[in-house]
């Protein structure tokens, strides 16, 4: 977000934004929508893209780059390539990119739910959160740990990223409620209550095994009501389609999916269908649009690519098993295959096609930015954080308005954001 009283930088249009907004104007071909009909973008056009998206608050709820902070190998205070294996998300990129504030993930893969196993992911977790905190504190000019929804723009108006923390995977709570409050105490403030297998909290929307509880379980509905009280936003991307009726029956306060698309536009069982998105409007909620392909757009088999991702699976096996060494390993063998096995053709338009169903099946209240970088998540004309003002430009060329596109890219999640510590305070003030 860009105010009055910001550096003079901040109030300049980055020329690499520019520059980003440009070369997409010469390769998308319009769309009619919202009264603007076909044709390549303009210089004026571009120009106030660009103005806009300097001025709006942007906020990206879902990246994994901690996955690259464990062990110290990768430093996000320096800008890297994408192309070079990169990654997708660093510091200077981000403020290329004209994005203000981010959630980094604190994933975990699930494992065994024993007290082993438990205890593992628990120990795991407190690492990721110790590699971001290690991380951001080298950098204090140019980023710190935000907790609270009005952090983002003090620390915007010194020139500085925020950094939000969220835990993908309820896993990591095993079946230890106490842990919600150790991991609000390191920052965290978004749960996705599972991750791609059921666990003790609920069914996921992808557990090749189906259905265990059929929805919450009854811990996950003490979780559910735990961070509400504490005031966690309970994310319900990954969840199954019982478990998120579940969840709004069970939540008081609004929940948000932190990184999925419309399954009206691409069937994916990860992504919402309308009845769940007029769901979650009801009850004041916010779906955020991922960037990863699969959940983007369906794409024809690719049988070189199912080969080299069957060939990584079997020479490592369990990510979340694996040493370091071996995680750094198997994330720059999956970078390489994608990068010689492309899995789509996935771009910014097809993005901004699911805003269009989300604003027209929930309304313009409720939909919102979540990209999944450095999780799987890129598109073939946003490849990274630095790009993400083209997707502004896709929002003006169909006629969205400057208010309209600062809901959209941070004023709906923060609205939640605020709304769920709202609930936490009013739930404190009720205690005998």
């Amino acid at each position: 977000m860009t105010t009055t009283t910001g550096p003079a930088w901040s109030r300049q249009r980055s020329p690499q934004l520019l520059r980003g907004l440009a070369w997409i104007a010469t390769t998308v071909v319009l769309l009619p929508l919202c009264g603007v009909r076909g044709g390549t973008a303009d210089d004026e056009l571009i120009e106030t893209a660009a103005a806009i998206h300097q001025r709006v608050w942007t906020i990206d709820t879902h990246v994994d780059t901690p996955m690259r902070l464990v062990g110290g190998g990768f430093d996000i205070g320096q800008r890297h390539d994408v192309g070079a294996r990169g990654g997708r998300v660093d510091l200077p990129r981000m403020r290329e990119g004209g994005l203000d504030a981010i959630f980094f993930a604190v994933f975990l893969g699930q494992g065994e739910r024993t007290a082993a196993g438990n205890a593992k992911a628990r120990d795991d977790a407190l690492q990721i959160f110790d590699a971001i905190h290690r991380s951001v504190a080298q950098y204090p000019d140019l980023a710190a740990i935000a907790l609270h929804p009005d952090d983002a723009p003090p620390l915007e108006a010194q020139g500085k990223r925020a950094i939000y923390l969220g835990i993908e995977n309820g896993y990591a709570i095993g079946n230890d409620l106490s842990l919600l409050t150790t991991y609000f105490d390191r920052g965290a403030r978004y749960v996705t209550l599972c991750h791609s297998r059921n666990n003790d909290i609920c069914d996921s929307s992808t557990d090749e095994q189906g259905p265990e509880h059929h929805g919450l379980s009854d811990f996950g509905r003490e979780v559910v009501r735990e961070m509400n009280r504490l005031g966690l936003i309970v994310d319900v991307s990954h969840v199954s389609d019982e478990t998120f009726y579940d969840v709004l029956d069970c939540t008081a306060a609004p929940v948000f999916a932190s990184h999925s698309c419309a399954r009206a536009v691409c069937d994916n069982p990860r992504n919402l269908d309308d009845p769940m998105l007029r769901r979650l409007a009801q009850q004041g909620g916010v779906i955020q649009i991922c960037l990863l392909d699969a959940y983007v757009k369906q794409s024809p088999p690719h049988p070189e690519r199912a080969a080299a991702l069957a060939e990584l699976r079997s020479r490592y096996g369990k990510y979340e098993d694996l040493s370091e060494d071996q995680q750094r390993e198997v994330l720059n063998r999956w970078e390489e295959i994608n990068r010689l096995y492309p899995q789509s053709d996935a771009s910014v338009r097809d993005v901004v096609n699911h805003i269009d169903h989300v604003v027209q099946i929930a309304g313009i209240d409720h939909v919102g930015i979540g990209t999944d970088f450095d999780g799987g998540g890129g598109l073939v004309d946003c490849r990274d954080v630095s790009e993400l003002g083209r997707i502004t430009l896709e929002l003006v060329r169909r006629g969205y308005t400057e208010e309209q596109i600062r809901k959209i890219w941070g004023g709906n999640f923060a609205r939640v954001f605020r709304e769920v510590q709202r609930v936490a305070q009013q739930l404190e003030a009720q205690k005998p």
